[in-house]
């Protein structure tokens, strides 16, 4: 009868495990057909899309943009419409990876898990925002300006894309960092003490990153490196924030 009993204890087991792959298989599977069909009616917007991709450039001097390939621009449009339509099912995947780890969340974690994705989506945005209106335009008349009446720019719109790109992608995940300061003081593992204390390599590990994911030049990192900073002041401030109200209910129990 034991024998029997935990044979079946380790087949729920092994079902559970199966369904859980499952469901993992349908969130990809979902998010996959989500990203083809939005992506797909986001080519049909891909040139005006790329009109205003370009305009930061177009602004200045009417200087334009050039395929240097055959199919680089045909290949660049596809590569827009794809960023594009995962920018605008960002909510539905992270929705779907909610409704995904939810059983395994207990009631508290679960009153806080909507508002934690609604931050993650809005500060992503806000980042890839920030990025293309301010840093964008800024950093790219300040390259064009080293140029001559014996040498003007020739800039290929691959390159021009992938620049945009990484620059905004970056910035959507930099905007993240007061969330992730949130979680890791909820859990105990930050405090402000740790943060203040550590100011100095912080500041120079933005330094670094802005200088990574920028042009080789001081004011796009300074450009960077100052909202960043920024960002991390704010992380202070809610670590504190954090921190006192844990402090509080701890004080209550006791």
């Amino acid at each position: 009868m034991t024998d029997t009993a935990d044979n079946k204890e380790i087949t729920k087991k092994e079902m559970s495990f199966l369904d859980h792959l499952d469901e993992l298989r349908s969130v990809l599977i979902a998010a996959l057909a989500a990203l083809v069909v939005v992506s797909g009616a986001c080519w049909f917007f891909s040139k005006p899309l790329l009109d205003m991709l370009v305009g930061p450039i177009s602004a200045i001097d009417g200087n334009n943009v050039y395929f240097l390939q055959p199919a680089e621009a045909f290949l660049t449009r596809m590569k827009l419409a794809l960023a594009c339509g995962s920018f605008i099912i960002l909510p539905y995947v992270l929705w779907r990876i909610y409704h995904f780890i939810m059983p395994g969340l207990h009631d508290k974690e679960r009153r806080f898990a909507v508002p934690l994705l609604l931050a993650t989506v809005s500060l992503f945005y806000l980042g890839v925002a920030f990025a293309y209106i301010v840093l964008v335009p800024k950093v790219i008349a300040f390259m064009l300006s080293f140029g001559t009446t014996s040498m003007l720019p020739m800039i290929s719109i691959g390159s021009y894309f992938a620049f945009v790109a990484r620059l905004c992608l970056a910035f959507g995940i930099v905007f993240e960092l007061p969330l992730v300061v949130f979680l890791l003081s909820v859990l105990g593992v930050v405090n402000p003490v740790m943060l203040l204390r550590g100011w100095r390599y912080a500041l120079i590990g933005i330094v670094i990153f802005s200088a990574v994911l920028t042009p080789p030049d001081v004011i796009s990192q300074l450009i960077m490196a100052g909202p960043v900073m920024v960002l991390y002041i704010s992380s202070v401030l809610i670590s504190m924030a954090v921190t006192r109200k844990r402090r509080k209910e701890k004080s209550d129990d006791e």
